[in-house]
């Protein structure tokens, strides 16, 4: 099991999983309903089967050239910790988990569910032939606040719909600043990111771009769902200035030049926003 999690890195769930139950708890207090446990414990366990899917796919899909690759020849496969037939049957096991999870939440969730797997299972495939790959592991991600609230609505709305850009946008950025480590490796086997396209130092200029972007969707999602949900309030606020705040700080950590706190940039960084913000709006809807 403990290969498993390393596998999937589990503990990067504490991106996209605090914008699930943020989607999710919007829909109960915009006059869906009273909280169905039910369904939220289906839609913990859809985020998941979908994204421990979607990674291990991405590692059984990248084997080969995590095996060359100083940085990554340590993962799970290339080490010979788990074989690759393994994280393929886990893939596939997780993938018809997550769509029977579907079927237990409504119609809409099920018939969407192949499309949300070909997207975050798909994206294993872009850094091969195009420099956006970034953007569509933004999309996957994007779909955590949609499918959170689409599981109690059963309809979308403008709200999970910003709050989805703004995620598409903030791990768009930060992405790309991941990959700010394997620029000369990516160049060197003709694989596709920013940073092998544009280089480091305009790769960056994108990523703040995108994040200065990201930032005043926020606000606008925040401030959208304040006029609809009257119970927001100081916290929502709280919340909305700690993650602007924390996209503006981690590009202060990294330079073209020195990639030493691309970690703390990355995780430490980035988990504590999606955390700090997602859970203080929802305590703002229920607590305060």
């Amino acid at each position: 099991m403990k290969n498993y999690l390393s596998l999937v890195k589990f503990s990067h769930t504490i991106f996209a999983m605090p914008f699930a139950l943020l989607g999710f708890f919007l829909a109960v207090k915009n006059g869906i309903g009273e909280v169905s446990w039910r369904l939220f414990g289906l839609v913990v366990l859809c985020m998941v089967f979908a994204r421990s899917a979607a990674m291990a796919f991405n590692r059984y899909i990248d084997r080969d050239i995590d095996a060359q690759n100083p940085r990554t020849a340590v993962r799970e496969i290339p080490a010979g910790v788990v074989s690759p037939k393994s994280a393929l049957m886990f893939t596939i096991a997780n993938s018809l988990l997550f769509v029977v999870s579907t079927f237990f939440i409504n119609k809409a969730c099920f018939f969407l569910s192949p499309v949300a797997l070909a997207v975050v299972l798909g994206y294993s495939y872009t850094k091969r032939f195009t420099p956006f790959c970034h953007f569509v592991l933004g999309i996957g991600l994007a779909l955590a606040p949609l499918g959170g609230y689409l599981a109690m609505a059963g309809q979308f709305d403008l709200v999970p719909i910003l709050f989805a850009i703004a995620v598409f946008l903030w791990v768009s950025g930060f992405d790309i600043i991941y990959a700010l480590q394997d620029e000369a490796f990516d160049q060197a086997n003709k694989l596709n990111s920013m940073p092998a396209y544009l280089g480091k130092a305009k790769a960056l200029r994108l990523s703040e771009l995108l994040h200065l972007i990201c930032g005043f969707t926020f606000i606008a999602a925040t401030w959208i769902a304040s006029k609809q949900i009257p119970d927001l309030g100081i916290m929502s606020l709280l919340a909305t200035g700690i993650f602007c705040g924390l996209l503006f700080y981690q590009h202060t950590l990294v330079k073209p030049h020195d990639l030493s706190k691309v970690n703390l940039a990355f995780f430490t960084t980035n988990g504590i926003a999606s955390l700090a913000s997602c859970g203080l709006i929802i305590l703002d809807l229920f607590f305060l």
